[in-house]
């Protein structure tokens, strides 16, 4: 397995948390890249795009990754990528030659249940729809983005929607990394 390690899945995946806690358990250091992205510009990703455009956000935020990559390379580093970014152009092929790519898969209904239960005001584009309605927005959305998923070096395929979903995925990712290494 080759280092850094790119976290890649729909919004509400467990990238970020079930990535922190990989980075923990391993002893290695953790980026999640919407919030370097903010860092670097001043913004949320949410808010560059209302000011900006995703046009401009996808540009920038490839430039975010490539800079990381450049910066801090080959090193023991989990990124949590943004839902999105795989999807952009070359970004996938990007990210597979940048390190190793582990897509978390789920289904779309274990998404909408997962998702109702958190605050859909940091995801602008879930606010305010009830769990039937965010199935019937993340289905075709999933579905149009996992040929860009399914090319991450490895899949790990989630089954589990429940409070301890995140400690799971960290547990079969650190056990997908120990047996890859």
């Amino acid at each position: 397995m080759e280092f850094p390690i790119y976290l890649v899945g729909y919004m509400g995946a467990g990238k970020t948390t079930a990535g922190r806690m990989l980075a923990e358990k391993l002893g290695w250091r953790f980026v999640d890249l919407d919030e370097a992205f903010a860092h670097i510009h001043g913004l949320t990703t949410a808010e560059y795009i209302r000011q900006y455009g995703l046009e401009a956000f996808r540009k920038k935020e490839k430039y975010v990754v490539e800079d990381l990559a450049d910066q801090i390379p080959f090193e023991h580093i989990i990124y949590a990528t943004g839902g999105g970014y795989p999807c952009w152009e070359d970004n996938m092929e990007c990210l597979r030659e940048l390190g190793t790519s582990i897509y978390i898969r789920w289904k779309p209904e274990h998404l909408a249940k997962r998702l109702s239960l958190t605050d859909l005001s940091e995801r602008p584009v879930l606010q305010g729809r009830t769990e039937k309605e965010l199935l019937e927005f993340i289905a075709p959305q999933l579905e149009a983005r996992e040929p860009f998923y399914a090319q991450a070096h490895h899949i790990l395929d989630v089954d589990i929607c429940d409070e301890q979903s995140d400690e799971r995925i960290a547990e079969a990712l650190f056990r997908l990394i120990r047996e890859s290494v």
